[in-house]
């Protein structure tokens, strides 16, 4: 079938159309057309991975777009962007799902706002999937833009609070971060002139035959770090995301957190180490330094909470951090596991937020902690999720996570040993692992206070959540169990990849 990738990005973004003027005439059934034409798309990328191998996972489309700028519209499946589509098309798809129930209780009977809510969602997760398919740096930064701009919405529209101050912080933290990333894509182009290409791998050739300056290559790099790093919230780029992530509606919350920051990483690897490597080597040490605060402070913070959500959210902060350190390992298992906890914690994080909106479903909204208790009687289900979500992220085997963080520790340590040999990264190391006991901690510590222990009276007449709010969860249960028993599902293509990519 031709065009099968095209399909994957531009069938939700037409069926946004159908479900937005569709939406007076049937209601909160448009949710089952975005369903529909997500879970299509998902089967897609399903069919086209079956057929990739390891050693020859490439798959490439590419369409005539602005002939007199040399600009294509090209789209690319390989062992890198294979696990960022099948994370953000399984979890959209599960999402979307999850939202025919829990939109009801945020629109009620307006009608024609779920035609809204729907179209923007698609549109949302188009948005994702062209940025890890894209194969040159202008379509790359559209998408990347196409992110912002219905999230944005759907926080200012259907979130909670003050919901339009937060969207509006959202906004603009994001977009000044992706301003900074467009201004490293064209300084490339003009570096490379008059052999100019927007494209990701003509460049790479480019730069392979020509020495250019150290310095403009290093602030052309930085201009993309800092890009990347306030998508992934990484420590002191991080300050819109535990408020956008806590007053989001619960089902954006639960993409926002585990498949968008992460796309952060991803554009870390694709094109700055792809274009840039000798810069890793230079400030190598430093980001890791900025990895392992970022963990440690996204993990004291979510010690530190009350909200629900808002814990989640500052969780996420410190999973980022997990993600930049194996890549800072510039280690080819350590960058892969880096890509592979991307994929873990979209798992886990998108159980847990989730479970969080199943319990908001179930107790009138209640979100506090201290409110909470002793729901694993009544809700045995979701408190089942909740604690696997936990133990995914805090990586505990037999689940993903477990693999992942193995993988980008065991990549920092080769580091160490083979080529720095430096005492203060074996103490940042170290300082690393440690910071997974605080992972541990507020995992524990918030199952213990949310689903065991004295359950309040207010909470006596609470129910498990509905068929549709649980079954996403189940499927996510079943695929952190799979992943973790069977990790080389992903690693295998991740490997491959990573081997063009990684500096030598």
């Amino acid at each position: 079938m031709a065009g099968i990738l095209l399909q994957i990005v531009i069938v939700p973004i037409f069926s946004s159309i159908a479900v937005f003027l569709s939406a007076k005439k049937i209601g909160e059934k448009t949710g089952w057309i975005a369903f529909a034409s997500l879970f299509y798309a998902l089967a897609l990328a399903l069919a086209l991975s079956a057929g990739l191998s390891a050693e020859d996972g490439v798959y490439t489309e590419e369409y005539s777009w602005v002939p007199a700028f040399r600009l294509s519209f090209g789209l690319r499946l390989d062992g890198l962007s294979l696990p960022f589509v099948m994370t953000i098309g399984i979890l959209s798809t599960l999402i979307a799902l999850y939202s025919i129930p829990y939109m009801k209780h945020r629109i009620g009977e307006a009608s024609h706002e779920y035609g809204t809510y729907f179209a923007l969602y698609l549109l949302y997760a188009a948005g994702m999937q062209g940025a890890v398919l894209s194969t040159n740096l202008i379509e790359f930064y559209l998408f990347y833009e196409l992110m912002l701009i219905p999230s944005y919405f759907l926080i200012a529209q259907w979130g909670y609070g003050n919901r339009e101050r937060i969207a509006f912080m959202y906004f603009i933290w994001t977009h000044v971060g992706a301003l900074s990333l467009l201004a490293g894509i064209i300084s490339t182009h003009v570096l490379t002139l008059p052999a100019g290409s927007f494209d990701i791998y003509e460049i790479q050739t480019i730069l392979q035959m020509k020495q250019y300056p150290s310095e403009v290559i290093r602030w052309i790099s930085i201009a993309m770090f800092l890009g990347f790093f306030v998508k992934m919230a990484v420590f002191g780029l991080h300050i819109w995301l535990p408020h956008a992530h806590a007053e989001a509606p619960t089902p954006i919350s639960a993409l926002l957190s585990p498949a968008m920051i992460g796309i952060g990483g991803y554009g870390m690897v694709r094109i700055p180490m792809s274009l840039f490597p000798e810069v890793f080597g230079v400030l190598g040490p430093l980001l890791s330094i900025w990895a392992v605060v970022t963990m440690i402070y996204g993990g004291m913070m979510a010690l530190a909470q009350d909200d629900l959500k808002r814990l989640l959210a500052y969780s996420s902060i410190s999973q980022m951090g997990y993600i930049l350190f194996g890549i800072t390992s510039l280690r080819l298992l350590g960058i892969s596991g880096s890509m592979f906890h991307y994929v873990s914690h979209g798992i886990g994080k998108g159980i847990l937020f989730m479970v969080a909106g199943a319990i908001m479903l179930q107790t009138e909204g209640l979100r506090s902690i201290k409110k909470l208790g002793g729901l694993a009687s009544k809700m045995p289900i979701t408190s089942t999720a909740a604690i696997i979500g936990f133990l995914t992220i805090m990586g505990i085997p037999p689940l993903s996570g477990f693999q992942s963080e193995w993988m980008l520790f065991m990549g920092v340590f080769q580091e160490i040993t083979h080529n720095s040999h430096s005492s203060v990264r074996l103490l940042i190391a170290y300082v690393g692992i440690l910071s997974t006991v605080l992972t541990a901690s507020y995992g524990l510590w918030t199952i213990r206070r949310v689903f065991f222990g004295k359950r309040p009276d207010h909470l006596e007449g609470v129910k498990e959540a509905s068929p549709l709010v649980i079954a996403p969860l189940l499927i996510l249960i079943a695929l952190s169990i799979v992943f973790g028993i069977f990790p080389s599902l992903i690693t295998d293509f991740l490997l491959e990849a990573m081997k063009s990519i990684v500096p030598s």
